[in-house]
């Protein structure tokens, strides 16, 4: 479920980016506005004004938000990051791209219909290929980037059932190694993806000194996803709601645009 609260109606984009722009104006941005505006928009909202605000301005707004606002910017700039496909383009090579880029560009059914047939034989195939330590095979990539969680927990449950084994132990052959440790945590956030990004949040506030690169990114790419689910994740695991969590440890506009992310404000 998703935690991003949107207005109804929507005000037009150019009345957001004329707010916007009045928000750099003058000696002091404000803030507020910008977070009022922006922690309350979709991905396809802020690319419109994005691209209205370049129009209208001659100015990129990524590049107004990094000249206006002298910290916490990262909060800001993950709302408006290049497509994920891009980044890990980008920034990944080798067996790394071939498995990370298929996962985020791929289309993958949300259904829960399963086939169990197919579950046992791909199984079987999983199973195959890792004994061979053939981590980085065309199919054992192909089942985990393409199939619906539904159908990998099914076939997840079948290798479990036929080898004796949960798929992850049999991926820490080596503990060293990175790219497994890259498999085992796709198979993780595949499986149960709250669990997967509490463990995230919880690690990156528990730390001594808040890794807010890592808190930020889970905030604002899972808001219009799950991040109700991995909030009701954080308070089961740890007793303490995951916006008060963030309230003792975090501070000024950053904690703003967080909350404001978690729904927890009121615009």
């Amino acid at each position: 479920m998703s935690t991003l609260r949107v207005p109804q109606p929507i005000p037009p984009v150019s009345d957001d980016c004329e707010q916007l722009r009045k928000a750099f104006a003058g000696w002091g941005t404000n803030e507020g506005l910008i977070i009022s505006i922006l922690a309350h928009r979709n991905a396809h909202q802020r690319k419109l004004i994005r691209e209205t605000y370049a129009q209208t301005y001659g100015e990129d707004l990524l590049k107004a938000l990094d000249k206006e606002l002298t910290s916490d910017f990262e909060a800001y700039h993950s709302l408006y990051k290049k497509s994920l496909e891009e980044d890990v383009a980008h920034h990944t090579t080798g067996d790394y791209r071939k498995l990370l880029l298929p996962l985020v560009s791929s289309y993958r059914y949300e259904g829960d219909e399963v086939n169990m047939t197919l579950a046992k034989t791909e199984a079987k195939l999983l199973h195959e290929k890792i004994s061979k330590k053939a981590y980085n095979d065309d199919d054992l990539i192909r089942i985990l980037a393409t199939r619906s969680r539904a159908q990998i927990n099914a076939t997840l449950n079948h290798y479990k059932d036929e080898f004796g084994k949960d798929i992850n132990k049999d991926l820490k052959a080596d503990p060293k190694d990175e790219f497994l440790a890259l498999l085992r945590a796709t198979v993780k956030c595949l499986i149960r993806p709250e669990r997967y990004f509490e463990k995230i949040v919880r690690l990156a506030i528990n730390r001594r000194g808040t890794d807010e690169g890592a808190l930020t990114r889970v905030v604002a790419t899972r808001a219009e996803i799950d991040l109700k689910i991995i909030g009701d994740e954080y308070q089961r695991r740890n007793s303490v709601p995951l916006e008060r969590a963030i309230v003792k440890d975090t501070t000024g506009d950053y904690e703003k645009m967080l909350l404001a992310l978690l729904g927890q404000d009121d615009a």
